[in-house]
């Protein structure tokens, strides 16, 4: 088995990574860190959970260790496509270079300028951004990227997911090409992100420690099909259910992370959870950073038991003891499902995640069990019949008469035969029998009170009742 002194690290790297408690590298970092220290770009595809973070750290350390960085100047670049990934990079930084005079700057929204200034202005050896923010400084003139050395760009699926990939590459023109080492590092490879690597890598050592887009064998899966009795009801009996599977798992569930596709649904369902008496709260996009720090720092010191998440959680939370992940929602791109469970069962732990499928997401379903090429085994639902504690949505009285229209009636009416020009003998039985009972019109015989009105009945104008001929006469 491989140890990390075989690698040829920094000596006072591999005390830092002794007195972390690390002695084997994982799969990924025994096979990119040789080459990573050759100087070669590197190429990893592994899937997440599998310590791709310090496979690229480690040596970047390691290449930083001799040399100081000058005032505007970063010696390397890491490229995260979120805020709390790029803050897990940062905090492994700070580990590995305990006993390594190195400094750095993490450039994410929701910081002010100011003091991200005041660093690069004194100059530092790593930054640490999302492309956003990056660019802004750059723009503004506070940065000159053509003295990296190293640019790392990790998880580079999720970068093309979130609509990164055009500043990806605007990023790479401004670093030197025949100076720069890049370090790639991807979940999955979309031909997109093929076309990147094949523009910007030179001659790249390929690292896959996995099939593309596998899951972890220690993750237990399964997934419930679910039918609400209404579709009015849906949210309440699905939410109803989330807590019956959480319940079901009992003491076994310690800690877990709630995947929903909507923000607006990772708010509805944090609040129902803490309703009921879970301990649980949101993190998504449109919350602030302070506030998404102090909730994720809650969650990893285990204050906070869960933890209700859009996909901005499901990459860089290296949190090794989640017990569980629940998918309250089908992920829409099969690749995210593969993220989101990949936050349980990591550094060799067992782990499950429960997904909840609604009859519209078994086509989403289908995608991730393509991808994962295997079958997602099927829960039988604890509730057995749905039915919801919550209250339900107050309904207007003038909706309450009309039938809520759906493309799928519609679509009925347009497949509808069409009726026959003579209608049938029952047909024409229950018209008699209609024209027999009808009540009698507010006028009456002939247009006199009382009898039906046939024509115009004693309203006739005389000059209809004259023939053409004798209308043409009388002209």
């Amino acid at each position: 088995m491989t140890k990390f002194t075989d690698l040829n690290l920094n000596p006072k790297v591999l005390k830092a990574i002794n007195e972390a408690g690390y002695e084997s590298p994982t799969p990924i970092q025994a096979d990119a860190i040789p080459p990573a220290l050759e100087g070669r770009d590197v190429l990893g595809i592994a899937q997440t959970g599998t310590g791709k973070t310090a496979g690229f750290v480690l040596p970047m350390i390691t290449l930083l260790a001799r040399g100081r960085a000058r005032a505007r100047m970063p010696r390397s670049l890491v490229l995260c496509p979120t805020r709390e990934l790029a803050a897990q990079v940062a905090e492994n930084f700070d580990t590995y270079t305990k006993y390594v005079n190195l400094t750095k700057a993490l450039l994410i929204g929701g910081v002010s300028f100011g003091e991200q200034d005041k660093l690069i202005d004194k100059g530092v050896d790593v930054l640490i951004a999302t492309p956003g923010r990056l660019l802004d400084h750059f723009e503004r003139g506070k940065l000159i990227l053509s003295d990296v050395k190293v640019m790392v760009v990790d998880e580079a699926d999720r970068m093309l997911d979130m609509g990164f990939i055009p500043d990806i590459e605007k990023i790479f023109g401004f670093t030197n090409p025949l100076t720069r080492q890049t370090l790639f590092f991807s979940a999955t490879m979309a031909p997109e992100i093929e076309r990147i690597t094949n523009t910007f890598l030179s001659n790249p050592f390929r690292v896959e420690v996995a099939r593309q887009a596998t899951t972890g064998e220690n993750i237990k899966q399964g997934v419930v099909m679910f039918t609400a009795s209404r579709k009015d009801r849906e949210g309440s009996e699905k939410r109803k259910l989330l807590r019956a599977l959480i319940d079901a798992e009992g003491e076994k569930c310690t800690n877990a992370i709630i995947f929903c596709n909507r923000k607006s649904d990772v708010d509805i369902v944090a609040k129902s959870l803490k309703k009921y008496g879970y301990d649980a709260a949101p993190i998504h996009g449109d919350l602030d950073q302070s506030q998404r720090t102090r909730t994720l720092d809650g969650f990893r010191a285990g204050d906070l038991r869960f933890l209700v998440a859009s996909d901005v959680a499901a990459r860089g939370l290296d949190i090794p003891a989640v017990s569980h992940v629940f998918n309250f929602d089908v992920p829409s791109h099969a690749e995210d499902y593969v993220h989101r469970i990949g936050r349980t069962g990591r550094a060799g732990r067992d782990g499950a995640a429960i997904m909840i499928c609604v009859p519209r997401d078994e086509k989403n379903l289908a995608d991730i069990e393509l991808l994962v090429q295997k079958p997602i085994p099927l829960i039988e639902n604890p509730l057995k019949t749905a039915t919801s504690d919550e209250p339900e949505a107050e309904v207007a009285p003038a909706e309450e008469k009309q039938p809520s229209r759906s493309r799928r009636s519609s679509t009925a009416k347009k497949a509808e035969p069409k009726r026959d020009a003579a209608p049938k003998p029952v047909a024409a039985e229950e018209e008699n029998s209609q024209k027999a009972n009808r009540k009698p019109s507010a006028r009456g015989k002939n247009g006199k009170n009382g009898g039906e009105v046939i024509g115009m009945g004693d309203h006739l104008p005389s000059f209809i009742a004259l023939s053409f001929e004798e209308r043409r006469a009388e002209s």
